[in-house]
C-alpha cells in the first residue's frame, strides 16, 4: 500500500506534537547513533537532528514517496528503505525512535524485543503508537465499509488494524533486557474546522486501506457515505468546530548496561 507525504502534512503540527512528546521523555543527553524508524516525510527526523546533530541521524521508511519528501526536507541526512519487520541496525544505536508505524505490523512485540538487542547498554528504544481504533473516526470506517455496493470487499473486517496489546504486554517483554520500561497513554484533543477536515486528517493513514480496497469506481460515494457519519459523531463545538479525540500509547525503554 502507497502512502501520500502531502496528505499526511496537511495536518504536520498536530502529526508532530506527539513526536515532541515522545522525544522529550529520552533519557539521553548525546547520542552517535539515532535511527527514525518510519521516518515519513521526516518532520519526526527534523526533530533527532535538532538534538543530537546531522551526522547521528539515519532515517527509515518502506515509502518511496515519503523517503523523497524526506530527503528534500533534510538533503544532508541519509535516508534509506527498509522493512522494519526484519530490519536491524548495522552497528548497535544509542536510539531507535519510532513515532506512529509500529501500529502497522501485526507482530510488532517481538520485533521490538529483537530491536532491543541492537541498542548499546543504556541505548533507547521509543516508540509512538495511536490507539483509536475504537475512536467514532476508525470505527465509522467499518461501518461505511459494509453499508454499500462495495460490501464484499470488507467482509469479516480484514482491513481492520489489529488492537495494540495491553501495556503490561510491553513491560513483561522488554523489562527482561531493560533497566526501565516507561508506558503511557496520551489523549490529544484537535480542534479542527469541520467533519471533512476529520476525512482528511485520516485519508493519509487509517482511512487509505479503505479506499483502496473500495476501488476507483466507488471512491466517492465510499467518502460521501463516512463524511455524512462522522459529521453525525463530531457535532459542533460552539465556535463551530470539530473535536478529533486521539489517544495514544507510548513506550520507552532503556537497555540493561
Amino acid at each position: 500500500m502507497a502512502w501520500s507525504a502531502e496528505q499526511y502534512l496537511k495536518f504536520e503540527d498536530e502529526r508532530t506534537r506527539p513526536a515532541r512528546d515522545l522525544l522529550a521523555q529520552v533519557p539521553l543527553a548525546s547520542a552517535q547513533a539515532v535511527y527514525d524508524l518510519g521516518c515519513g516525510p521526516g518532520n519526526s527526523t527534523e526533530l533527532l537532528v535538532e538534538r543530537f546533530g546531522l551526522s547521528a541521524v539515519t532515517g527509515l521508511d518502506s515509502d518511496a514517496d515519503m523517503l523523497e519528501k524526506a530527503a528534500a526536507r533534510l538533503p544532508r541526512t541519509p535516508f534509506l528503505s527498509a522493512d522494519l519487520a526484519e530490519w536491524h541496525p548495522p552497528v548497535p544505536a544509542d536510539l531507535l525512535y519510532a513515532n506512529a508505524v509500529f501500529q502497522w505490523l501485526p507482530d510488532h512485540v517481538s520485533v521490538l524485543d529483537r530491536l532491543m538487542d541492537g541498542l548499546l547498554p543504556g541505548g533507547v528504544l521509543a516508540v509512538q503508537m495511536p490507539d483509536n481504533l475504537d475512536e467514532p473516526s476508525h470505527m465509522l470506517m467499518e461501518e461505511t465499509g459494509v453499508a454499500g455496493p462495495w460490501a464484499a470487499r470488507f467482509a469479516g473486517g480484514k482491513l481492520r488494524r489489529r488492537p495494540l496489546p495491553t501495556p503490561a504486554t510491553y513491560i513483561d517483554r522488554l523489562m527482561p533486557k531493560s533497566t526501565r520500561v516507561d508506558v503511557w497513554h496520551t489523549h490529544y484533543y484537535h480542534p479542527l474546522k469541520d467533519a471533512a477536515a476529520i476525512v482528511e486528517w485520516v485519508k493519509s493513514t487509517g482511512l487509505r486501506p479503505y479506499l483502496d480496497a473500495a476501488g476507483p469506481e466507488h471512491r466517492e460515494d465510499f467518502l460521501a457515505d463516512y463524511t455524512a457519519r462522522i459529521a453525525k459523531a463530531y457535532p459542533p463545538m460552539a465556535d463551530g468546530r470539530v473535536l478529533l479525540a486521539f489517544p495514544r500509547l507510548f513506550v520507552v525503554a532503556v537497555k540493561k548496561g
